[in-house]
């Protein structure tokens, strides 16, 4: 049992495991709102291609979902801000915070309380860079953080450049910066056989097609966000980009489209193994074996608030 009482559930998983399913039911037990992490979701507009399953909510309250113009810059120093001051929302409420997201490095920032600045454009930095080629700025980069996450940060010059400017300004040191919620989470993980999970991503792929998805994707580019600001947010916005200029059939994109959500897939798990090395504590729930009552038998035996009284 824990000293302190859990006041944070953690929902993670990869791309069609069933995460939003499993976060609505837990919140509907537990007097939950649920705070989306995903790094795309927050994007309007932006539905089918970021899996964002709005109608799966009902009249649970979301938070962090709808909240930036596609075009847009969104980081996870904005994610962390966002998402400690809706925990801290939902707590004065007397309501749970559930956390559902597969976007590891936002689900880090969180539970593991990474501290980041905001770092405004650095002009003489940026001058300097400017001279630099492609391949210089990237090791620039990869010197100030070997372990780079974002590979897209090493392939658009731009990324590249307030990468840098980033990490040059998380060297100094956070003075003034606010304390962080004091949290105690339980986090649980939802998991399938490999073979299952391919057969959930095509499945749900072809919904999303039939749904729309492509249309969605031209009214993004008709709105005024370009075919290269495409190619950033995501597989689906890159190669369904790719098919509608004619660079890609339908079915090479689809094709080609299953094959990178399930390698997708992958690297989340990766990312998950690795939050566990770090000390993030991860009770993995089997998808196919009852995961919302093995985590609802799980919170009546620890130190949770509602595990009782919403029986």
């Amino acid at each position: 049992m824990s000293i302190k009482p859990i006041n944070l559930i953690v929902i993670l998983g990869p791309t069609a495991s069933g995460k939003t399913g499993l976060a609505v039911a837990a919140a509907h037990r537990f007097n939950g709102e649920i705070i989306s992490a995903d790094s795309r979701q927050v994007f309007r507009g932006m539905d089918l291609g970021t899996g964002k399953d709005l109608v799966e909510y009902g009249d649970i309250p979301y938070h962090l979902i709808d909240i930036a113009d596609p075009g847009s810059e969104f980081n996870v120093y904005q994610f962390q801000k966002l998402c400690f001051e809706a925990i801290e929302l939902i707590s004065a409420r007397n309501r749970t915070p559930v956390i559902c997201g597969g976007t590891g490095l936002y689900l880090e920032a969180v539970l593991q309380g990474y501290r980041m600045l905001h770092v405004p454009e650095n002009l003489q930095l940026r001058a300097e860079l400017a001279a630099l080629t492609d391949r210089q700025l990237q090791q620039r980069l990869l010197t100030l953080k070997p372990e780079q996450h974002n590979q897209t940060d090493l392939s658009d010059r731009d990324r590249l450049i307030r990468a840098i400017e980033i990490a040059v300004g998380e060297q100094q040191q956070f003075n003034g910066e606010p304390p962080f919620p004091e949290l105690n989470p339980v986090v649980f993980g939802l998991r399938w056989p490999r073979p299952v999970l391919r057969k959930r991503i095509a499945l749900r792929l072809q919904q999303r097609l039939d749904a729309g998805m492509i249309d969605e994707v031209a009214r993004i580019h008709a709105a005024g966000v370009s075919w290269q600001s495409l190619e950033f947010y995501g597989l689906e916005y890159r190669l369904i980009a790719q098919h509608l200029q004619k660079q890609l059939s339908f079915n090479d994109m689809k094709q080609k489209l299953q094959s990178a959500i399930g390698q997708f897939a992958k690297r989340q798990d990766t990312w998950f193994r690795r939050m566990e090395r770090r000390g993030v504590n991860i009770i993995w729930l089997e998808g196919d074996n009852q995961p919302f009552d093995k985590l609802c038998n799980h919170l009546q035996k620890i130190d949770f608030p509602y595990a009782e009284s919403s029986a």
